[in-house]
């Protein structure tokens, strides 16, 4: 099994929405995905619950359940205030983490203790983990973009996407579903966004 963590400290920064649409385009590509929901407002928990029985399955993992049902890929949404042994945990769990980070000067600065965090994990610097950050709802010629780009420079990180804010998530969101289930004639700016964050998250490194 293949597990991906999306964890940023801060809450608001998007980790159910990347986190959902991560695990909706595995499904739409036929692997067998679970979501191991660690968010106490259990928001894609919620989604799972509303989502149509005529899409791609997606399974909602229980942590330390026995029946859980194999999957080939596990998407982890954490929690916000993630550190310490909790995230000792979870990094022992996965192969990737994905960051999001809200288009602040706030929300940059604070995740960078995190970022920094995890660039001095041993499975980080060892090659045994992958990190790479997504600018959520941000364009990537605003200020913002270029703020997030000086500050990872430092730290060797990869920005995978930067995703536009637009209204086409929390349509799809309430009705349990992803840009993936969606036409693309109706996603298309949007997927374009993903293409290289899909391609890293599927590489085999």
């Amino acid at each position: 099994m293949k597990a991906i963590l999306i964890a940023n400290p801060k809450g608001g920064s998007g980790k159910t929405t990347l986190s959902t649409n991560i695990a909706g385009y595995l499904a739409s590509h036929g692997r067998r995905v679970a979501i191991l929901d660690m968010d106490r407002q259990k928001s894609a928990t919620q989604w799972l619950a509303n989502r149509p029985l005529k899409l791609p399955g997606i399974e909602l993992m229980h942590a330390g359940n026995e029946k859980n049902a194999p999957v080939d890929w596990l998407v982890i949404d954490s929690p916000a205030g993630l550190h310490g042994k909790n995230l000792e945990h979870a990094l022992k769990l996965v192969h990737k983490v994905i960051v999001p980070i809200a288009p602040s000067a706030f929300d940059i600065q604070a995740s960078r203790d995190f970022l920094e965090v995890l660039h001095h994990e041993k499975m980080v610097r060892k090659g045994n983990i992958f990190v790479g950050v997504v600018g959520m709802r941000m364009d990537p010629r605003t200020r913002a973009a270029l703020t997030l780009e000086q500050f990872l420079k430092g730290l060797d990180l990869p920005i995978l996407a930067y995703l536009r804010e637009a209204q086409i998530y929390v349509n799809a969101a309430f009705e349990g579903k992803t840009l993936f289930d969606l036409p693309p004639s109706l996603a298309h700016r949007e997927l374009e966004q993903w293409v290289y964050l899909l391609d890293w998250l599927e590489r085999i490194e």
